[in-house]
């Protein structure tokens, strides 16, 4: 596929920045829209930053899936649209903690019929029964509800506020990366830089102890119209 005029140039731009720290990665991902000569055009929303980091890790192993969730300390720029599987009192509380969405086998029967218009799904434990069969439609969308990720628990609450708060949830895929959304090419350089270090410490602290030999390998930043920088694996 042939690549546009833009990336043609902001590719050549990434390339001479080469390998380099963090705080060095984010200010050339953030200085290539400034750096557009005057007949591209800059893009016009504001886009999304994304963090890719691949694993030393074999995922097809059971002990060596490296999945979690994380509130990241500026958030990422957008309030997620949250659904809850609830009943009885949960209802009222996960509405008024700001639920979207909230309800039984309606919402199950509404699903099943295709509808996936949120960015998250919660579930207390009590409604696992009613959950459980979405798993074809909400696994391969990365939406079904998991204790492990925090997504089904009793505190209805606290998992909606920490995701409308801009919580994030990684697995790492087949061929061993992790993908995550770290902040908006909008927010300061600090806050970009203070978000990723956040996420690469927790993707650290998450090493199977079966893992051998290095476990971070590579690490790109990237925003949504740009190409990747490579940042130092440490």
């Amino acid at each position: 596929m042939r690549q546009s005029k833009r990336m043609r140039h902001l590719t050549s731009e990434a390339a001479k920045v080469g390998v380099v720290e963090l705080p060095a990665a984010v200010a050339a991902l953030k200085s290539f829209e400034a750096g557009l000569p005057k007949t591209i055009k800059p893009c016009k929303f504001d886009q999304t930053v994304a963090l890719s980091v691949r694993l030393g890790v074999d995922p097809r192993q059971a002990d060596q899936i490296v999945r979690g969730s994380i509130v990241l300390p500026h958030g990422i720029g957008k309030a997620k649209r949250v659904l809850v599987f609830a009943q009885g009192d949960n209802v009222a509380i996960a509405q008024q903690a700001g639920a979207e969405f909230v309800g039984g086998k309606e919402l199950a029967d509404k699903i099943k019929e295709g509808w996936v218009d949120f960015d998250v799904a919660i579930a207390t434990p009590d409604m696992m029964g009613v959950v459980g069969p979405l798993g074809r439609v909400l696994g391969p969308r990365g939406l079904m509800p998991s204790p492990r990720a925090g997504t089904v628990t009793a505190d209805v609450a606290g998992a909606v506020k920490e995701y409308r708060a801009g919580k994030v949830e990684f697995r790492v895929d087949a061929g061993g990366n992790v993908h995550c959304v770290v902040g908006k090419i909008s927010f300061t350089e600090q806050q970009l830089v203070e978000n990723t270090e956040a996420l690469l410490k927790y993707v650290r602290s998450l090493k199977p102890s079966t893992s051998k030999g290095q476990y971070i390998r590579n690490v790109v930043l990237a925003a949504t119209m740009s190409p990747a920088v490579s940042v130092v694996a440490i």
